[in-house]
């Protein structure tokens, strides 16, 4: 496919090359209404900067990028981008960088956005977070040449940089916990199969259960607190119902205890709980909630770390941050006694 000039997007546009050139470079000299026409049939024919014609302005914006494909309902209630963006500005401001926060309803705006940060160099690179199988966004990142960390299992990177924490390692631990409480039915509450750190959890959810012969159930949900709570009360309606219960963040759980108390029973005389992530919010409920734990601040931090050793040259790796540690709390005990 020949590479789309900015003399076609003029001709299509009904402007002039040098109108296009302003409009692209995000420049004064041209109307707003002129500017949006370009843009748009500069989205629309997949143009991408010529990279030689870049690097002859070495000008960076200072600004990093990051796009939450989210609701904005969830976003303000979800404490893991709360923390994690946190660490992140904790970072930019030493560096006097700034950070371009897009919230877009789903992958689809997501993509548009880094193709209009890319056409008008908005941002010097982005953090990509919420990795999919086969994630569409890794070829258009590579065709646009932006710079880019994966938040997320090297699984899923293709080869690109990526920061990562073990999810393999931290499910094992949270069912090797209620089994060895003597649990024997568990489920868990879980985010959107297609998001890859979920499906990564999702696989070895079932692998260890399988290997310890376990009765398992999984209701997957947007990661709200309206369906955690929702998947909570489809489970215990059961006659078979669980006896643990493993969410996969701590809005999550933080619903599904207060569905527990709303249905006239305890945690963890009823059931044990256990969030993932660990915020605040899990040692400020009563009973407190075991989680599993890592520190989603610092998380941030190092993956912004990471994107500025890639503007400085660095080879695409994959980095481990860390493995989400148990932490026992009041949620956990045995299995009721049959009655």
């Amino acid at each position: 496919m020949p590479r789309i000039t900015i003399k076609e997007i003029a001709r299509r546009a009904g402007v002039s090359k040098g109108a296009v050139s302003y409009a692209l470079n995000n420049q004064p000299g041209v109307s707003e209404a002129t500017r949006a026409r370009v843009l748009k049939v500069a989205e629309e024919l997949e143009w991408v900067p010529n990279r030689a014609a870049r690097q002859l302005s070495a000008a960076r914006s200072e600004t990093f990028g990051l796009v939450l494909a989210r609701t904005a309902k969830t976003l303000s209630e979800e404490p893991f981008y709360m923390g994690f963006v946190g660490g992140v500005e904790s970072v930019l401001s030493e560096k006097s960088y700034a950070l371009a926060l897009q919230v877009v309803p789903d992958l689809a705006g997501e993509m548009a956005t880094y193709r209009k940060w890319s056409a008008e160099r908005r941002v010097d690179g982005v953090i990509v977070v919420d990795i999919r199988v086969d994630d569409p966004r890794i070829p258009l990142l590579r065709k646009l040449e932006l710079p880019a960390v994966l938040v997320g299992d090297p699984a899923l990177a293709d080869g690109l940089t990526c920061v990562w924490t073990d999810g393999t390692a931290a499910m094992n631990a949270a069912v090797e916990h209620v089994a060895r409480l003597g649990h024997q039915t568990i489920a868990r509450v879980a985010g959107p199969p297609e998001h890859g750190h979920v499906w990564i959890r999702d696989q070895a959810f079932a692998a260890i259960s399988r290997e310890l012969g376990l009765d398992i159930r999984v209701v997957h949900t947007d990661f709200s607190g309206e369906e955690g709570a929702a998947a909570t009360r489809k489970l215990m309606a059961a006659e078979d119902r669980p006896t643990a219960l493993i969410y996969d963040n701590d809005l999550m759980a933080v619903a599904g205890l207060s569905v527990i108390n709303g249905l006239g029973m305890k945690s963890p005389d009823d059931v044990t709980l256990i969030a993932w992530d660990d915020s605040t919010l899990c040692r400020l409920t009563h009973p407190t909630l075991t989680a599993m734990s890592h520190n989603i601040v610092d998380y941030g931090a190092e993956v912004t770390h990471r994107l500025f050793d890639l503007l400085d040259g660095a080879r695409h790796q994959a980095h481990l941050y860390s493995t989400p540690a148990l932490m026992v709390r009041e949620s956990s005990g045995p299995p009721p006694r049959p009655s």
